[in-house]
């Protein structure tokens, strides 16, 4: 097979689709304005809504919608293993590109989005081909169904205030057909949906790995906390460091005017967060590259960043705000115990211990633990609440110290008692609460996302791409 040639836009090819753009004046207002927001406003965090169906009267099918007449002039753009991406399917991909991003369109800028759109199309293309391949020797159904697509679209309307056959209307005054976003929608929601089906449930999160991530976030709260939005520019996919650069710098400049940190993110980034509009959530010095890091300690709240180039691309940082490490570590505790007087002799002692011994390998965790040690009469079981670990009694505060989250202690005597204690959760003052469900999927997208990136290198390296 042919390795991949690069992809760009080249000589009169490009000269044709600018021409056509600004020919058609592209108007910015309906769609653009619908996704803006306020400038220098931190950008809202993108969560996938509860879609409910679309009813099929509401959009037009998407197999037999309209669409708007094709220019006569209509050429090759690039073909991807005998299949043909024309300049009519470039030339609407940049317009989806610009209503959705909120980038004005400038002689500057229109080179970038004609490589955007490029690239997502090659890229679309050999996805939908691979996916097809996988269904014909598989005999499965994996490709996004109309119906599907229309739900989609639903909540894509509702996330800009709108049903969807006004999201139609504003799109298509802008000149951009229906199909072109139902292109999008269906390659993007069938490769996930392949993706997360063939190797979701492959992958293995061990509680090792989850354990050390809780202990390096506990570790890192000490340092100073960011709570960011990130653009990452790949520089091997936007044809090097110095088109990675250029490309950053005049969306930077962009953002400056007014484009949505968050729907920019969501065209351009090719970071894992790109889905969420950018969002990275709150991180601790180490975490981003060095040259990141050292941008963070210089930015203030509202603030966004230069480009900063790292190993392999470009990242454009927003600094949503920002706090100071603590060095106090809040715990989240509950009990079981056995009351016994310090007076108690060392054979009542013995007896609460083993009694509590048992009840202790009983409880699963800090969910049944009421529920468990009431079953045995004379142990009372409640929640501690939650305290900084240097508030608490010597006895507890090494228990409290040792165990990770989900453990429990071994009885500990005190004056009043035998108590056994459970760790349900550690968290750094005036941190977020360290969570093993969080991190476990966090880690799972970002091993999901490392596979699909692998995936699509494979896929270009072995595909036939021609640009003309």
């Amino acid at each position: 097979m042919m390795r991949a040639r690069n992809v760009t836009g080249r000589g009169a090819r490009g000269a044709v689709v600018v021409v056509a753009l600004i020919a058609g004046g592209l108007p910015l207002a309906a769609g653009a304005q619908a996704l803006r927001g306020k400038v220098g406003a931190p950008p809202p965090a993108v969560a996938a809504p509860a879609v409910a169906p679309v009813a099929p009267a509401a959009v037009a099918p998407v197999v037999q919608s309209p669409a708007p007449p094709r220019p006569m002039s209509e050429s090759v753009a690039a073909v991807v293993n005998d299949e043909i991406i024309s300049s009519y399917d470039l030339a609407q991909r940049m317009r989806l590109l610009i209503a959705t991003s909120g980038v004005q369109p400038t002689q500057e800028t229109l080179p970038q989005f004609q490589q955007e759109a490029l690239v997502s199309l090659v890229d679309e293309r050999l996805q939908l081909q691979e996916l097809r391949r996988v269904q014909r020797d598989q005999k499965i159904t994996i490709i996004a169904t109309d119906d599907e697509i229309l739900e989609e679209l639903g909540g894509m309307a509702r996330q800009n205030n709108l049903k969807p056959e006004g999201f139609l209307a504003a799109l298509k005054s802008q000149g951009i057909g229906p199909e072109t976003l139902y292109q999008q929608i269906r390659a993007q929601m069938s490769w996930q949906r392949w993706i997360r089906g063939r190797y979701g449930s492959r992958l293995r999160i061990g509680e090792d790995q989850i354990k050390a991530t809780q202990a390096r976030l506990l570790a890192a709260a000490s340092k100073p906390q960011y709570q960011i939005s990130e653009v990452f520019l790949d520089a091997g996919r936007t044809g090097g460091m110095d088109a990675a650069m250029k490309g950053a710098t005049q969306l930077v400049a962009q953002m400056q005017q007014g484009a949505p940190f968050a729907s920019v993110a969501r065209q351009f980034s090719t970071s894992a967060t790109a889905a969420a509009g950018g969002d990275a959530g709150w991180i601790s010095q180490g975490e981003m590259p060095a040259q990141v890091d050292a941008v963070l300690d210089q930015l203030r709240p509202g603030q966004l960043s230069q480009p900063i180039q790292v190993k392999d691309g470009v990242y454009i940082l927003y600094l949503r705000d920002k706090r100071s490490g603590s060095g106090q570590t809040l715990v989240s505790l509950k009990q079981a115990a056995i009351a016994l007087p310090a007076t108690a002799t060392p054979g009542q002692v013995e007896e609460a211990r083993v009694k509590l011994e048992a009840v202790r390998l009983s409880i699963k965790g800090c969910a049944d633990m009421e529920a468990t040690a009431s079953k045995t009469a004379g142990v009372v079981a409640g929640d501690l609440g939650e305290a900084e670990i240097g508030d608490l009694s010597p006895e507890f505060k090494d228990a409290a110290t040792r165990l990770e989250v989900g453990q429990l202690s071994a009885p500990i005597r005190t004056k009043v008692g035998l108590h056994v204690l459970a760790v349900c959760g550690k968290r750094a003052a005036g941190g977020a609460q360290v969570d093993h469900d969080q991190i476990e999927n966090r880690l799972t997208g970002q091993q999901l996302s490392m596979i699909s990136r692998r995936y699509m290198r494979d896929l270009r390296n072995s595909a036939t791409i021609e640009t003309r």
